[in-house]
């Protein structure tokens, strides 16, 4: 059982940056590596603005992104319609875009797993997920039911103490101002590029680029280029184009 010092974490938590890696902490003291958190101030507001924070793979977040597969995705139209947790299992996938989803979402890593809906007080919707790369099993669904109280209370603490941050979202959070090599620079991160490779590209240091980046990563408020790279992705910033066509 998780313990309620580690839930408070969240409440006390400074700023975004410790929410979010309060949030992973208690996820991976209950055995998941993998974690999304999502939320909207109203069920009327898109998704595509959603308070969203996650640890998934950058490349799959930017794929999902780019094309709404919340649209497509089972888990998300079982939340919107049940207060009840989803346990993935390949036969929710039913559909032949659903079923594409998840055999693509299994290359990420994210091949099993729990999804929690929120449904706040004043209407506000979300979802927080804990993934794993472990195969669909009975011996994995037993795992998470005795995980479940642990996971509600995660997901009970995460959306009180995020609340603060999806009613600034509400407010309108500007997009930070990025130089056009700053923009450059994460734009080959986008395309999955190393520091070496866009040194290369752009023709100067790898220390430079670096620079670069630790500016773009202080101006989202996040702590690793892929925090960086999905955020302005939602904000509209930064439009990745689908290579998978």
């Amino acid at each position: 059982m998780v313990e309620q010092s580690e839930l408070l974490t969240l409440l006390k938590s400074d700023g975004v940056s410790g929410w979010q890696a309060a949030l992973f902490k208690l996820a991976r003291s209950q055995g998941f590596d993998q974690v999304l958190y999502g939320a909207v101030g109203s069920r009327n507001a898109k998704l595509e603005s959603a308070f969203l924070h996650s640890n998934y793979s950058a490349t799959w977040r930017a794929r999902y992104d780019a094309d709404k597969l919340h649209y497509v995705d089972p888990t998300v139209s079982h939340c919107l319609t049940s207060s009840l947790p989803i346990v993935w299992e390949p036969e929710a996938f039913s559909e032949p875009a659903q079923q594409a989803l998840y055999e693509e979402a299994c290359g990420h890593g994210i091949r099993s797993g729990i999804t929690f809906p929120i449904h706040g007080p004043s209407g506000e919707f979300g979802v927080v997920s804990f993934a794993s790369d472990e195969k669909p099993s009975e011996e994995f669904d037993e795992t998470i039911a005795h995980l479940m109280p642990s996971l509600s209370l995660i997901r009970d603490y995460a959306f009180e103490s995020s609340l603060r941050y999806i009613n600034q979202r509400q407010e309108g959070e500007a997009p930070p101002r990025l130089t056009r090599r700053e923009l450059e620079v994460l734009n080959w991160v986008m395309v999955g590029k190393s520091s070496w490779e866009i040194s290369r590209i752009t023709a100067c240091s790898e220390a430079t680029v670096n620079f670069h980046i630790g500016n773009i990563r202080q101006k989202f408020n996040v702590n690793t280029r892929q925090q960086a790279l999905v955020k302005a992705i939602s904000m509209g910033i930064l439009t990745p184009e689908d290579h998978h066509r």
